[in-house]
């Protein structure tokens, strides 16, 4: 059976596998980023971990997904925040290919997050899917009969820098904005606040809590339907952390769009939430890869 290397560069951990010809995770590990320490040393990091593979067994190829935007074609970051300092214009693919001789594909996490949920998740048997994380921003995706959709060069989709209400759509609707608005609210530090304490209070009846995300709803039911106009999607899923309140959200953000959208578009819409959670950027490196090689 076809073992394949997948790594997953997140802002605080590589996610790091082998993943078989069908899918499945054999076996998984992780590592910090140090994103601080810049591009220069995840490369590096990345490398060692092809390396110890490549020794101890046969694998047929390298599938990362990483932050930032990325030029799929020559597997490098087009470009990234000062989050990771050194970041933009950092080559994977060449790196890999000389050393080890062995195939690489990159594609942003976003995108690959959105490819594990079209292939074996909530978006299975879609013929159009926008898929949104809603974290410390808004990312999203756009998968139209099983092709991630990218736009001119690469950048479609970079729904969080919408513009809504004077601001943008991740400013007005992120899991962090949640925190910090209910933080200052109730006149406390953000760092005391996290989405989970938030919904648990909620739950039991706190106001505020009720009312930031009720709020939170709106904004992002707003964002969503606007996209929703212009791609006409069968499905809409939602992951990141947050989303895992998926018995909480759901009816208020159904309701929300229903208000939002005109009948035509709500009535063929079927909102759903991310199933593979941490595995998948693991996976939708792996699908991503897959996709490549069998156009190859």
């Amino acid at each position: 059976m076809k073992k394949y290397i997948s790594i997953d560069i997140g802002g605080t951990f590589i996610k790091y596998g082998i993943i078989d010809e069908n899918g499945q995770i054999l076996e998984k590990h992780e590592l910090a980023t140090e994103a601080r320490k810049g591009g220069e040393q995840i490369l590096e990091k990345v490398l060692k971990i092809v390396e110890a593979y490549k020794n101890k067994s046969e694998v047929e190829g390298v599938a990362i997904s990483t932050a930032g935007m990325v030029d799929t074609k020559n597997g490098s970051i087009r470009y990234a925040s000062d989050l990771i300092p050194g970041y933009t214009g950092i080559n994977f693919k060449k790196p890999i290919k000389e050393k080890f001789d062995l195939p690489c594909h990159v594609e942003n996490d976003v995108n690959c997050a959105g490819l594990s949920e079209y292939k074996a998740g909530a978006g299975k048997n879609s013929k159009i899917a926008l898929i949104l994380t809603i974290g410390t921003g808004i990312g999203g995706c756009a998968i139209i009969n099983g092709e991630l959709y990218h736009g001119v060069n690469g950048s479609a989709m970079e729904i969080g820098y919408m513009n809504m209400e004077n601001s943008t759509f991740e400013t007005l609707g992120s899991a962090k904005i949640l925190v910090e608005k209910v933080a200052n609210l109730k006149g406390d530090s953000p760092e005391n606040w996290d989405g989970k304490k938030i919904f648990e209070l909620a739950k039991n009846g706190d106001e505020i809590c009720i009312k930031a995300i009720d709020e939170m709803c709106e904004v992002l039911a707003i964002g969503i339907s606007n996209i929703v106009y212009v791609l006409n999607p069968d499905t809409v899923i939602l992951g990141g952390g947050i989303m895992a309140q998926e018995e909480y959200l759901y009816e208020k953000l159904d309701k929300n769009l229903e208000k939002y959208l005109e009948k035509p578009l709500y009535d063929c819409l079927s909102l759903k939430f991310a199933r593979k959670q941490n595995a998948a950027g693991m996976l939708g490196a792996f699908y991503n890869f897959q996709n490549k090689e069998t156009r190859n």
